[in-house]
């Protein structure tokens, strides 16, 4: 009987001890599961404010480098055995439907600052 209950009491304490030791396992994955939430809320808050319209414009315009133009230029690019190349000078004909109806055979950019 005395066997019995030794056998008994040390298969409780056994139990007992796994609860515990598997209670600290998952508090342990929580907490790491925390963690790994507030990176990806910060990694989301970083990718948010760097992709705003602000910060792009305020990174564009912080670079020397770059230089609104005065005036539009029209550019057109001929293909080449070396790839894409400027032509030289543009020609000016217009058909006479383009003449008409006001319709352009090259695309314009313009500055939104003028």
């Amino acid at each position: 009987m005395v066997i019995c209950i030794t056998l008994f009491s040390l298969f409780y304490v056994y139990q007992q001890t796994e609860i515990l030791r598997l209670a600290y396992v998952e508090q342990k994955q929580h907490v790491v599961f925390q963690e790994l939430l507030d990176k990806n809320s910060l990694l989301r808050y970083n990718i948010e404010k760097k992709s705003s319209l602000v910060n792009i414009g305020s990174s564009v315009s912080a670079q020397s480098d770059y230089v609104m133009p005065d005036k539009y230029q029209l550019v057109r690019l001929v293909p080449s055995r070396e790839g894409m190349t400027l032509a030289q000078g543009s020609p000016n004909r217009e058909t006479l439907l383009s003449f008409i109806f006001g319709l352009k055979k090259q695309a314009e950019a313009r500055t939104i600052n003028q």
